[in-house]
Parts: structure tokens; C-alpha cells; sequence
């Protein structure tokens, strides 16, 4: 059964950081592109970030996180993470991670407030 769980999630103010990880379970992890989503409520969950398979783990940002978010992977451990700094208010919303497999997690909730 295909599982993801993201954890990391808080609360900072504006120009801090957080650090979100997501365990993935039930496929094999390291043959699959990685993705992190945020959701905001009233809003579509929108792609944030993709990490590449395979060897050369190619990278992908939403227009609005470039320069601020950074997406990892490490496949032995079956875990992506998402490295956010520079927090701002609109980066508020729940974050999911995702490959092209199963059903969405729980995600973890980040709120960003001054």
C-alpha cells in the first residue's frame, strides 16, 4: 500500500525556515520523480517543487518559491525534503509530497505570521 507522511511543519514568521520531510512507502521511491504540493483553503493545490529519478535528480520550482525553496532527495531512506527559507505569508498552506502513484498523505501544515 502506497503511504506517504510528511512531517516538518509550524509556525515562523516572515523570513524564517523549515525544513518539511515526507517518508514514502509501498512503491519503489527511487524509480519515481518526487513532488511537493501546497493547498491553501478556497484554493487548487498548487506544485511547488519536483525533484528528478535517477541519477541526475533535475529540479523544478514554482515561479513563486524559486531562490527560496529547495528540494532533496535521498533514496536510501525513501525520504524528499523541502529546505524553505525566506518564509513568507503566502507560503501558509498545507504541504503534501507526491509521486504519480497512490493517494494523497495528510500533509503538514505550515503557517507563516507576523
Amino acid at each position: 500500500q502506497v503511504r506517504y507522511v510528511e512531517s516538518g511543519g509550524g509556525l515562523v514568521q516572515p523570513g524564517g525556515s523549515l525544513k518539511l520531510s515526507c517518508v514514502a512507502s509501498g512503491f519503489m521511491f527511487r524509480a519515481y520523480l518526487m513532488s511537493w504540493y501546497r493547498q491553501t483553503p478556497g484554493k487548487e493545490r498548487e506544485l511547488v517543487a519536483e525533484i528528478s529519478n535517477g541519477g541526475g535528480h533535475t529540479t523544478t520550482y514554482a515561479d513563486s518559491v524559486k531562490g527560496r525553496f529547495t528540494i532533496s532527495r535521498d533514496d536510501n531512506k525513501n525520504t524528499v525534503y523541502l529546505q524553505m527559507n525566506n518564509l513568507k505569508i503566502e507560503d501558509t498552506g498545507t504541504y503534501y509530497c507526491k509521486a504519480a502513484r497512490g493517494s494523497w498523505g495528510s500533509g503538514t501544515q505550515v503557517t507563516v505570521f507576523s
